[in-house]
């Protein structure tokens, strides 16, 4: 068996160190998300380390059980071919930019929410104050409480987890072998990586437009397929640069 990577194992180390520590430390898992954790930009816990520090962290075993299970599967080949930096250089530029454009996306949503609600007579100092307070601003029609709990939502709800830099992984691997079959523990039947990702991030492109997503809510879907975009592109420029042996092989084989 091959050894795993050095900068996979050390990632890999972290993330689970800061897991468990947040479980075994009193209020440990709420401190670290507090300080750590992707906030809303004007909400008072933001800080910009958390561009970074957000991927560390995770909201449940299952969350980082996958997460990891992926880097190590597809980071491990990955970091075999481009060496630890190029892998570590890859790996955080897209995690930064699916937290850029999950930002965004927010911004946005935020925008469209707090427009609505000062349309239905709400000032803008009041939807502040029951924003930073969590309280609704006495009684309002059911409509309007219905929109500014979508506005806390976004205000309001962190993100957190790797998936952004893991789906960058993933697509640098279909972009590199194509024809590798993932036999994945939920599929029986292996599928092609050049079928397999396209097909998943339409999956997250239809549940982050309709809302509907068949692995459950408060998924940051925009932050997979913006991890994903930024990973295809980071792609295409060292394509452009580069005429080694990692580009001429399309059609080699590997599993997950």
């Amino acid at each position: 068996m091959n050894r795993m990577p050095r900068a996979v194992a050390v990632l890999l180390t972290v993330n689970i160190i800061v897991f468990v520590a947040g479980v075994l430390l009193p209020n440990g898992a709420e401190r670290f998300i507090t300080a750590g954790a992707l906030w809303y930009p004007t909400n008072d816990n933001f800080g910009l380390w958390q561009l970074v520090t957000y991927m560390f962290l995770h909201g449940s075993p299952g969350h980082i059980f996958f997460n990891m299970f992926a880097l190590v599967s597809f980071g491990g080949i990955l970091e075999r071919e481009w060496g630890a930096p190029r892998f570590l250089l890859f790996y955080f530029v897209c995690g930064v930019g699916a937290a850029l454009i999950q930002t965004g996306v927010n911004w946005q949503e935020y925008r469209s929410l707090h427009e609505q609600l000062v349309a239905a007579g709400l000032t803008p100092s009041v939807i502040s104050t029951s924003l930073r307070t969590g309280m609704e601003p006495g009684s309002l029609e059911p409509a309007v409480t219905a929109t500014l709990v979508d506005l806390y939502r976004v205000y309001g709800g962190p993100m957190l987890g790797a998936s952004g830099a893991i789906y960058g992984l993933l697509v640098a691997f279909g972009f590199l072998h194509p024809n590798a079959k993932l036999a994945l523990m939920f599929v029986p039947v292996p599928i092609a990586a050049k079928y397999f990702t396209p097909g998943l991030l339409l999956l997250d492109l239809f549940s982050g437009v309709t809302g509907f997503s068949l692995f459950g809510g408060s998924i940051a879907h925009f932050a997979h397929l913006g991890g994903a975009a930024i990973g295809f592109l980071l792609m295409l420029l060292w394509r452009k640069r580069s005429r080694g042996p990692v580009w001429e092989n399309p059609k080699a084989e590997g599993k997950w």
